[in-house]
């Protein structure tokens, strides 16, 4: 009975955190670096490929967390550009994890029933054939969805996928397809990944696990320009628990309570002075004998 008293306080905790949570505005992009795997693995003294395997696992989770609370978009950073420096081993054992998974999802109730598209979004082109088709058959699966978008970056670098945009935007240009005066930030945001005017929004609440407190070249035009929340915690990402996500999902809800308050105190502090403004005006009319 005594063992079960921590379980039966962390539930309670966490329901009562999820009723918190779903009484505020939830963020309509979430964008997580799963971070520390390898970190895990070599804590719980195996090799890196059980750290990845753990963290699939919990990705699983986390899209369910998301469905129950009605985020809309969930970006995930699974494979970045500089990862292609890691040992070939463990490339091709994470390539074939992450090609599993993407089979699983096409194959998966659950993915119907949530009507989850799903977008790869980076350099496709430099993953292994097997792989890419997964990715294009999933995609084609799910392509009729809208309910909830899953969003996997993979051989993704945030400066590669602005200098792609910039290169796309450009030769349009120069075939005359889009001229100069016309391109704005909408223009920039329809043709970075996954392009063909399928633009991710503005990132609402960026969470990074395993304790680093940096964002990693992760989506840098939709984050830095929106200013959005940012969540870092401790945890390993196979660690990663539902009161770290809703936690995550409560910074933003502060976040934003703080905006509106500000914005209020903003407006009420300029009608008080245009109030002040418009009496001297009619003060000043009344004296020159301008108002009868």
């Amino acid at each position: 009975m005594l063992k079960r008293i921590p379980q039966l306080i962390y539930r309670g905790y966490e329901h009562l955190l999820t009723q918190e949570v779903k009484n505020a505005p939830i963020p309509r992009h979430v964008a997580i670096i799963m971070d520390g795997n390898r970190r895990y693995a070599r804590k719980m003294g195996q090799i890196s490929d059980f750290g990845h395997f753990r963290g699939a696992n919990r990705t699983e989770k986390v899209i369910e967390w998301s469905c129950e609370l009605g985020i809309k978009h969930l970006t995930i950073y699974a494979f970045s550009t500089e990862n292609f420096n890691r040992p070939s081993d463990e490339k091709n054992n994470l390539f074939d994890l992450i090609r599993v998974k993407f089979n699983e999802i096409g194959e998966d109730e659950r993915t119907h029933k949530r009507r989850m598209r799903v977008h790869a979004i980076g350099d496709i082109e430099k993953l292994p054939e097997q792989l890419q088709e997964s990715i294009k058959n999933v995609e084609l699966v799910t392509s009729a969805y809208d309910k909830f978008n899953l969003n996997v970056a993979i051989a993704y670098g945030g400066r590669q996928e602005i200098v792609q945009a910039v290169r796309e935007i450009a030769s349009k240009v120069e075939k005359g397809e889009i001229s100069l005066e016309d391109i704005n930030e909408d223009t920039i945001s329809n043709h970075l990944y996954p392009s063909r005017g399928a633009a991710l929004p503005n990132v609402d609440l960026i969470i990074r696990t395993g304790g680093d407190e940096r964002v990693s070249n992760f989506l840098p035009w939709q984050a830095n320009g929106n200013e959005c929340a940012s969540y870092f915690c401790a945890p390993f990402w196979p660690e990663f628990r539902k009161i770290d996500f809703l936690r995550s999902v409560r910074v933003y809800q502060t976040r934003t309570e703080e905006r509106r308050q500000q914005t209020a105190v903003r407006a009420a502090h300029f009608l008080k002075v245009l109030g002040k403004a418009e009496v001297n005006e009619v003060r000043q009319l009344s004296k020159a004998g301008k108002i009868h």
